[in-house]
């Protein structure tokens, strides 16, 4: 069996990148391990893929930050309790681009992270 483990986002500082996504979103810090003048910083929301938080150390890679999928959504971020999480996250002051909505497969809104990459927080429709 194969799966996807880690996907790597591109952030400007380590310690920014950890308040938000721990503090803000919820997510565990699962590992800080120095690596020289370079960490590796893994969090998960907790089921699927987790993110390799990577702090940019170019030029090449400093543009990258924030607009990684050329400003479509490019991260789901999927919950069991909309309202719960939805409240938290703007409590936190995460900005949502939109008022949440209903759609076929499930409630959702979209919403930034600390540097204007796009998610949606979805809820799933029950089957």
């Amino acid at each position: 069996m194969r799966s996807t483990s880690l996907v790597t986002l591109v952030v400007r500082d380590y310690d920014e990148a950890i308040r938000f996504y721990v503090d803000g979103l919820g997510f565990t810090l699962v590992e800080d391990t120095p690596q020289g003048d370079k960490r590796w910083v893994v969090v998960s929301a907790g089921g699927g893929a987790a993110l390799l938080l990577a702090q940019a150390d170019t030029d090449q890679q400093s543009a990258r930050v924030g607009d990684q999928t050329g400003g479509r959504v490019g991260f789901f971020l999927t919950t069991d309790d909309f309202d719960r999480d939805h409240a938290r996250m703007t409590s936190f002051g995460v900005r949502f681009l939109e008022t949440p909505r209903d759609e076929v497969y499930g409630r959702v809104a979209v919403f930034e992270d600390l540097y204007g990459n796009r998610w949606d927080l979805l809820q799933p429709a029950r089957a």
